[in-house]
């Protein structure tokens, strides 16, 4: 199954794009071992609208074009539901044994998520009650996603 992250707003250079990339890189070197493939990073400028739901809809619509036929549709969000790393890893092991292709998760801009994309997604995620920044949310994803790799391949870096 390959995953990607959708992410509104585009990332700039410095530690918190190294440790991210360094996490992603882990991932794609791990992935494939577990049958999961790191596909990709798409970014997309926040929109320049005047207002906040003009913006959502906006960057909903770029989301929209950017998933492929039944790709699965991960949203972050401070009000999903929080997992545990083990049960992330084993919510993408059911994606994968399922024969789902393709699963994006996306990262809404700073006026969040516009609400058509609520009904489209499979799943709500919250990674903590706090607005955190999307650098800091990206090396989050990141970090989960090579973490999931090593629990459902047995190797020892999750530890509890």
């Amino acid at each position: 199954m390959r995953i990607g992250l959708f992410a509104v707003g585009r990332l700039k250079s410095g530690p918190e794009k190294d440790l991210a990339a360094r996490y992603f890189d882990r991932f794609a070197k791990a992935g494939p071992a577990v049958g999961l493939e790191f596909s990709r990073i798409a970014e997309v400028a926040e929109s320049r609208a005047s207002n906040a739901e003009t913006r959502k809809r906006e960057e909903a619509a770029m989301l929209a074009k950017s998933l492929s036929e039944g790709s699965v549709l991960i949203l972050l969000d401070e009000r999903g539901k929080a997992l545990d790393s083990e049960a992330f890893a084993n919510l993408l092991g059911s994606y994968r044994d399922q024969g789902k292709r393709d699963l994006t998760i996306a990262i809404g801009g700073a006026d969040g998520l516009d609400p058509s994309l609520y009904d489209r997604a499979d799943m709500t995620l919250c990674l903590g009650k706090m607005t955190w920044p999307h650098q800091i949310v990206r090396t989050l994803i990141a970090e989960q996603l090579y973490r999931a790799v090593t629990i459902l391949s047995g190797h020892p870096y999750h530890r509890v």
